[in-house]
């Protein structure tokens, strides 16, 4: 049956008309309202090692990139985790610049899964003071790495009772404990579902990371990434959107965004999906804003 080109355009506008009259944000794009948009300190680093920006500009160049959130890296303000005069500041300034203080991503603090009772007990307690940090600085989770040693269940079994400790405490701050795939079993996503179903702790979660799949460097063993980002969202309390290099066409090159996007929203998962761009072909800038443009783009397709 053919349709009147004019009847369908007035019946597409009283549509309109009468949905914004009822509700103007019910016809705001409804994946606009579920994602904002978070970066990650690290799409930086370059500028950042180079002292040509420090963790306290990092606020502000968010704002000026158009971003509503900020993911800091520890090892860029390494010695302030309990310097409260300099965290005052740094918040003071993410408020003034009208950006959210989402997390902390912590490295280079030991390992979780230590197969040492001694030394996950001091790998937890090098822990804490981000925990703190996150805490005062109004975030919601940090981001930690679930490293071991041993045999695939003696890993899944230390990581858990390691994060199950440092879960106790976040629990007394209100702070969530988020394990990203960074390299390792952790990028295999059937252990690290594992691994939260042994933790057992509402402050545990997962942030999927599109890009970090890869198992083993040497051997190029790599996690299929799709599978991987569908096990770990149930467990998601952030979500990292790693890219590399971009096509003519805008899109990320090696991933299909809109399958990934499309995981992440079939999930039901709501809040900051964050920015992390590592390409070399494209400046840190360009690369987040470039990031940025194809995040928005797929969430419209949502």
């Amino acid at each position: 049956m053919k349709t009147n080109r004019r009847n369908f355009l007035r019946t597409t506008a009283a549509a309109t008309a009468g949905t914004m009259l009822v509700s103007p944000a019910f016809a705001m794009n409804s994946a606009k309202s579920r994602y904002q948009i978070s970066l990650a300190e690290w799409s930086f680093h370059k500028a950042l090692f180079a002292d040509e920006m420090t963790n306290l500009d990092f606020p502000k160049v968010t704002r000026e990139l158009g971003i509503d959130g900020v993911e800091y890296v520890n090892q860029f303000f390494k010695d302030k985790a309990k310097d409260e005069k300099y965290l005052g500041e740094l918040k003071k300034i993410a408020k003034n610049e009208g950006v959210t203080n989402v997390l902390i991503m912590c490295d280079g603090e030991g390992m979780v899964g230590h197969p040492e009772k001694a030394e996950r007990l001091k790998t937890v307690e090098n822990h804490k003071k981000w925990v703190d940090a996150a805490a005062f600085l109004g975030c919601h989770s940090i981001r930690v790495n679930a490293g071991s040693r041993g045999t695939y269940e003696e890993q899944q079994k230390l990581a858990a009772d390691g994060l199950r400790m440092l879960c106790e405490y976040g629990d007394t701050q209100k702070i969530n404990v988020i394990v990203e795939n960074h390299g390792g079993l952790s990028s295999n996503g059937d252990w690290l579902s594992g691994v939260m179903k042994m933790v057992d702790h509402k402050r545990v979660g997962t942030l999927p990371d599109f890009g970090n799949f890869m198992i083993n460097r040497d051997t190029g063993e790599e996690y299929d990434r799709y599978k991987g980002v569908e096990l770990l969202m149930p467990y998601a309390k952030g979500v990292s959107a790693k890219t590399n290099v971009f096509n003519a066409a805008g899109d990320e090159a090696n991933m299909d965004y809109y399958r990934l996007m499309k995981i992440v929203d079939e999930a039901g998962y709501k809040g900051f999906v964050g920015i992390e761009f590592e390409g070399t072909e494209l400046s840190e800038r360009e690369g987040v804003l470039a990031t940025k443009a194809l995040l928005e783009k797929v969430f419209k397709t949502l």
